[in-house]
């Protein structure tokens, strides 16, 4: 049997966690909001879906952040490496659907 308290205890960091598992998919989801306007905006320009150096920046940016923040940089990388995949792939959908620029044509 649990102690009552331990059981309250963990309840409530698993409540932490729900509320912040939620606040992760209304941010994730606002940010893919923000990249398909970019990615609109790359297919009518007929700019490429990727951008190497803005990937780059990023990913210094964040291991940075990650670091000031005490979360391991190499997982803050592979998370954001995760993110800006299906950006990419999102981005080349559009410029497909936009007959424009795609990676493979790039």
């Amino acid at each position: 049997m649990i102690d009552p308290s331990v059981k309250e205890q963990l309840s409530g960091y698993r409540q932490s966690i729900d509320n912040i598992d939620a606040a992760l998919v209304h941010m994730l989801a606002e940010r893919f909001r923000c990249t398909k306007a970019v990615g609109v905006l790359k297919a009518t320009h007929e700019l490429p879906p990727a951008d190497p150096a803005r990937e780059e920046y990023q990913i210094t940016r964040l291991r940075r952040l990650a670091q000031d923040a005490n979360l391991d940089p190499d997982f803050a990388e592979k998370f954001l490496n995760f993110i800006i995949t299906e950006v990419i792939r999102h981005h080349e959908a559009i410029a497909a659907e936009h007959g424009g620029v795609t990676e493979k044509t790039a």
